[in-house]
């Protein structure tokens, strides 16, 4: 029986079991940890983030690109145009500064200047002496230095022989300064004068050739005072005078006709540098030692000798009237 009534026992109906299924899967659903709520609003603020974090980027970048554009000068410009035109400008003007710090620190410049032989020299030398005769087409003058400053440091020492020879006492280098001064004085004074008369009346030289065209003319004046100030003989002065400093200037003058076009600017040009050319040679042998020795005095002060008391003696002291007049009353 009881077998049997094992078999006969009910099993419920299909129903109830598929109810109770359900409701287990109801449980189930209530129990479990859904996320995917969360998950898309995690992701909202993730994408919201990364949208300011963007927008922070953006005026950041633009914060730099305006502090640029103030520093380039152009906030006036906007736009990828205005930063070209700007770093253009930045580095032409780069360009240019480097090139003029290049050429005023390269000691290479010069070196055209000064490269001669030592033969072109001596015939240049030679050739300031021999005035021109052709004057209808413009005669060849050296752009060079090395013989003009050459032939002036030459003038600066032989000044300093002339007055050592004539006695002059040498006060703390104030004798080489004075000669220094006024040789460099002359050459480089009068070239720019010249210079300056030549580019009125339409001359074509330029200064490089009148600095090298002086120069050179300096070297008769150079030979007059070497010999002079070993041989004091004014005669033999005035003779090397017209003779070798007028031959040096006739050159010069014979140099500037040829390169200037006109009778009075020819006399204007020509004149003004025979002028200062051999007035020059006259102030270095009779003027230039008197002046110097009283520069040499006036720093030398006042002879403390002349200013000591000297007694002397009142022989006779006399009251005014005034003085006759107040004893009087008394």
């Amino acid at each position: 029986m009881s077998g049997g009534s094992r078999s006969t026992e009910p099993w419920g109906g299909f129903d109830d079991q598929l109810i109770q299924g359900v409701g287990a899967a109801v449980i189930d659903m209530e129990n479990m940890d859904d996320t995917s709520g969360s998950s898309f609003e995690d992701v909202g603020e993730l994408h919201q983030r990364m949208r300011e974090e963007q927008e922070v980027a953006e005026e950041a970048a633009a914060a730099d690109a305006d502090g640029a554009d103030d520093f380039l000068g152009v906030k006036g410009l906007k736009g990828q145009l205005g930063r070209q035109v700007a770093d253009e400008v930045w580095q032409a003007g780069k360009r240019q500064a480097s090139r003029a710090f290049n050429l005023y620190a390269n000691i290479d410049i010069l070196r055209p200047y000064f490269d001669v032989e030592p033969a072109q020299v001596r015939c240049r030398l030679l050739e300031s002496m021999i005035p021109v005769r052709m004057i209808t087409f413009p005669q060849k003058v050296a752009g060079e230095l090395y013989g003009p400053l050459m032939l002036v440091f030459t003038l600066v020492a032989i000044l300093l022989h002339g007055m050592k020879t004539s006695g002059t006492v040498i006060v703390e280098g104030t004798l080489m300064g004075t000669a220094i001064g006024t040789c460099f004085g002359y050459w480089l004074g009068v070239s720019c004068f010249v210079f300056f008369l030549a580019y009125l009346v339409n001359a074509q030289i330029t200064l490089l050739q009148m600095l090298s065209l002086l120069g050179y003319g300096l070297f008769g004046h150079c030979v007059v005072l070497l010999v002079t100030y070993n041989i004091h003989f004014h005669f033999l002065f005035y003779g090397l005078w017209l003779l070798l400093g007028g031959l040096s200037t006739l050159r010069m003058v014979a140099v500037l006709l040829s390169r200037t076009v006109g009778q009075t600017p020819r006399l204007l040009l020509c004149g003004s540098l025979a002028l200062l050319h051999m007035s020059f040679l006259l102030y270095l042998h009779f003027s230039y030692h008197r002046i110097l020795e009283g520069l040499l005095d006036s720093l030398e002060g006042p002879d403390p000798a002349a200013m000591e008391r000297v007694a002397r003696d009142v022989h006779e002291v006399t009251l005014n009237a005034t003085a006759r007049s107040l004893g009087r009353a008394q």
